[in-house]
């Protein structure tokens, strides 16, 4: 990651692919329940089709732009939804990575801050990287330009 420049991030579409799967597999057995039992289960499987379509759109529609001064966070497709996050702010980093975001290079970063309106920042499903700490230097940089020490 580079140190001076903003830079975005989107859910991996592996990801939203594997947040999805669960809904593929059941349109599978209603098609497949369909085609023994009756005609009108073809309905439940289209819809299982649709959502999980729906679903794997709005996961990919999340985005994080990381500048030098604060992280933006946008999601939605029809009602968009943007946030921002002061980097002076931000305490504590949290990278998670389950087994099967490891196998797909994947991790989730929780990111704990003091503002009231955003506590946590979740970039979920994001490609492994030295993400925490690009943002660990640029919060450093952020609260001495903001003359921000911190009390514990």
């Amino acid at each position: 990651m580079t140190q001076n420049h903003e830079f975005t991030l989107r859910p991996a579409i592996s990801f939203a692919v594997l947040k999805t799967a669960h809904l593929m597999l059941l349109s599978l057995v209603f098609l497949f329940l369909a085609w023994y039992a009756s005609a009108y289960l073809i309905f439940f499987s289209i819809g299982c089709i649709i959502a999980g379509w729906c679903k794997l759109l709005v996961i990919r529609s999340n985005r994080y732009l990381i500048g030098k001064d604060r992280i933006r966070s946008s999601r939605g497709i029809l009602f968009k939804r943007m946030d921002e996050l002061e980097m002076y702010r931000i305490k504590d980093y949290i990278i998670t990575q389950p087994p099967l975001l490891q196998l797909f290079g994947l991790m989730n970063v929780i990111l704990k801050s003091t503002d009231l309106e955003t506590p946590t920042l979740k970039l979920m499903g994001i490609p492994s990287s030295d993400l925490i700490d690009t943002i660990r230097k640029r919060v450093q940089i952020a609260r001495q330009n903001n003359r921000i020490y911190e009390i514990n």
